[in-house]
């Protein structure tokens, strides 16, 4: 595959990435956290890295809005639930090392 066409195929499943998670709202951070290792913080995260990579800067919130597909404070009012004790526990336990 050419360059080219395998970032068009990468930004693509990138994009299809984001919008399951903007549709998935029932899924909590914590939750992806615990079991893939990183959540949309994170996603957002690498998205600001790679954005200030190519020469562009950006703010995380700038971030958190291309990943929520809204401003943050407003995905948390909306759909952000308090962990349980069985989440945080299991957070505490296999978080990242490093962010």
């Amino acid at each position: 595959m050419k360059e080219l066409d395998q970032q068009a195929v990468e930004a693509a499943a990138f994009r299809r990435l984001v919008a399951h998670l903007q549709e998935r709202t029932d899924v909590q951070n914590i939750d992806l956290m615990n079991l893939a290792g990183f959540c949309r913080n994170c996603l957002a995260k690498w998205y600001r890295a790679a954005a200030e990579d190519q020469g562009h800067p950006m703010d995380l919130e700038e971030a958190r809005l291309a990943v929520y597909g809204m401003p943050y404070s407003e995905w948390k009012e909306k759909f952000q639930t308090p962990a349980s004790p069985e989440q945080l526990t299991s957070f505490e336990k296999n978080k990242p090392k490093e962010d």
